[in-house]
């Protein structure tokens, strides 16, 4: 077994006890009101996107999302909310660095002997999620999970939705496909972007990532026989049979999203494999971005 595939197996327990701990890190985290950014790099940028919609969208305030290089830094916010799993990534750093003294932070990391322990005024540590692998499966995961926990959105079905994609085979055909898309609406355009991320980096497949409605303007003309559209979440009406007209496979996530991202990362291990491919050895990748000065 790769490690990705254990790390990605470990989920149900990790988001379990991360789920257990958010009263815990209440102080810690944006509250109620707040006005928020979220920043991160690669996965963890899209997981702020998830976080976003989602504490915006249950009206505990607004929220904005970008990648931690993008940040406006002429905006004002009451909060901002850094994930990074390795507490090393350079454009983190940099901007807890620029907001120190001037506006309150806190990040969430897997690693507690890193620099991120003093770049942010208050830090989360998820050390059980931790991941020798270079592709983050359960961090990612774990994170968002303790963040919808702290939002009051988490439940006990989520898990058990995990757990049963962990069990189940994989939708027939799709490990076959040679291109797919994922869709969101919502917290879920976050999940669909990770999911395509996923499937880039482990298996090195040709993936696009949308949101729902935008699908019909343009992307839908990609969408043949051997592609595969996947909904996260509840798709818009006459979606689905739109894809199935043009002979491509579509996959509807009938579960709670973020099980149905568990099982993008199932896909984008058993594709690679069926490639021989390694999952634990990407393509130009490393488990931290470190530039140099």
């Amino acid at each position: 077994m790769t490690h990705v595939e254990d790390e990605l197996n470990s989920q149900p327990e990790c988001w379990t006890r991360a789920a257990a701990e958010a009263a815990g890190h209440r102080g810690a985290l944006p509250a109620a009101g707040e006005r928020v950014a979220v920043v991160g790099c690669g996965t963890s940028y899209f997981m702020a996107q998830a976080f976003a919609a989602l504490r915006e969208g249950s009206d505990q305030g607004e929220t904005d999302a970008f990648a931690a290089s993008e940040f406006p830094h002429g905006r004002t916010y009451d909060r901002v909310l850094a994930l990074t799993r390795s507490g090393t990534t350079t454009e983190v750093l940099d901007l807890l660095a620029r907001l120190k003294g001037r506006t309150p932070t806190t990040a969430i990391t897997a690693d507690p002997d890193t620099p991120v322990m003093a770049a942010a005024d208050d830090v989360v540590v998820l050390d059980y999620a931790d991941e020798r692998s270079v592709v983050q499966t359960r961090f990612a995961t774990t994170a968002l999970t303790l963040l919808r926990a702290h939002l009051g959105l988490h439940t006990d079905a989520a898990v058990a939705d995990a757990r049963t994609v962990l069990a189940d085979a994989l939708p027939e055909g799709l490990v076959e496909c040679g291109q797919f898309t994922f869709l969101g609406r919502g917290w879920t355009v976050g999940l669909a972007n990770e999911a395509g991320l996923k499937m880039r980096e482990a298996s090195l497949s040709w993936t696009e990532a949308y949101p729902a409605m935008e699908y019909r303007h343009g992307p839908i003309s990609i969408t043949t026989g051997g592609t595969a559209a996947w909904m996260f979440g509840e798709a818009p009406e006459g979606l689905a049979e739109q894809v199935r007209a043009t002979g491509g496979l579509w996959i509807e996530g009938r579960l709670d999203p973020l099980a149905e991202l568990v099982r993008a990362q199932r896909l984008a291990v058993a594709v690679a494999a069926a490639r021989g491919l390694d999952p634990d050895q990407p393509r130009h990748l490393t488990r931290s971005v470190i530039l140099a000065p």
